[in-house]
């Protein structure tokens, strides 16, 4: 039997776990978890963090009673993390600073484990599936609109991490000098305007109305004033942060994931109007931006085949 591998998603309001032989899912589950709000209430990092390694514990022996030989865990998280292990800091969840979650982890399950990046495990789940029928392919630039906005970064067809875990971390990018105060702690953070919270506060600011993402994509499609208004702000500023990044990056291949992905038929081809405007001139019909591949498993997958290759290497 070839050895399996646990893939593990945490989001702000949910987790997904999938168990995978290679790239194929053959057992999965997902449990609606606010961890936002759950480690918010525990208050203090000790409690926060115990919340969380029981979260991601109890799917893994959920899906063992599937899949008894799990030969190890890959697990995509929110946040800055480094090359051994250590999230620093998870603007979204908070009360998690400097948490040794693979180390812990792997020593409460007692099987090897791999922490990254949500974005790039997402960003590598989604280059492998395209380099099945690009094999020349080296590199893709990936945004994941969820809870915030995420950033990864395929080159040489690795993700890249940067120094201290804080590599294309393009949520934190300040489109709006001064705007809206951020959860990583600066005010005017492109997830502020291009996640799903970022869209609900545009179209309560634009309409003095709640309404959540889904209902406001709905809108949008009905040609509702506010909510196409709310849907532009996040490709006006999503569309000027990814010029910026392919001007740094010269990547040819943009995917964008995420649950607010599905609503890309609402900001597409905005977005794409948007990222012409705002490249160099000789480079704006070079770069090809679509929306994921739409099975919802880039991140559980990633993650999987990252700890396949980094564990068994």
């Amino acid at each position: 039997m070839s050895a399996l591998y646990l893939g593990i998603d945490v989001g702000g309001t949910n987790v997904r776990f999938g168990v995978f032989d290679g790239a194929q899912c053959v057992a999965s589950y997902r449990t609606e978890m606010n961890l936002r709000e759950r480690c918010a209430q525990a208050g203090e990092v000790g409690t926060a963090q115990q919340l969380v390694l029981e979260a991601l514990a109890s799917g893994y022996h959920r899906l063992r009673e599937q899949c008894p030989q799990i030969d190890g865990v890959g697990v995509a998280f929110p946040g800055f993390v480094t090359a051994d292990g250590l999230l620093r800091q998870s603007p979204n969840i908070p009360h998690l600073e400097s948490f040794a979650l693979e180390a812990r982890l792997s020593e409460q399950l007692q099987v090897p484990v791999l922490l990254e990046n949500d974005a790039n495990a997402a960003a590598f789940g989604e280059f492998w599936a395209l380099r099945q029928d690009h094999p020349e392919m080296q590199s893709l630039i990936y945004v994941g609109l969820g809870t915030g906005v995420g950033g990864g970064w395929i080159q040489s067809g690795r993700p890249w991490r940067g120094e201290d875990g804080a590599a294309m971390e393009i949520g934190h990018l300040i489109v709006v000098p001064g705007g809206r105060r951020c959860g990583c702690g600066n005010q005017g953070c492109l997830e502020q305007y291009a996640s799903a919270q970022g869209l609900v506060s545009s179209y309560l600011e634009y309409t003095g109305m709640a309404a959540d993402p889904k209902i406001i994509a709905q809108l949008a499609q009905d040609q509702n004033p506010g909510a196409l208004r709310a849907f532009q702000t996040l490709a006006e500023h999503l569309g000027q942060a990814l010029a910026h990044v392919v001007k740094v990056l010269d990547s040819r291949q943009i995917r964008v994931g995420g649950g607010l992905s599905a609503a890309w038929d609402c900001f597409g081809e905005e977005l794409r109007q948007q990222l012409r405007r705002n490249m160099i001139p000789a480079l704006q019909d070079t770069v090809e931006i679509a929306a994921g591949n739409g099975d919802d498993q880039a991140g559980m997958r990633g993650a999987a085949l990252l700890a396949r290759e980094v564990l068994t290497a």
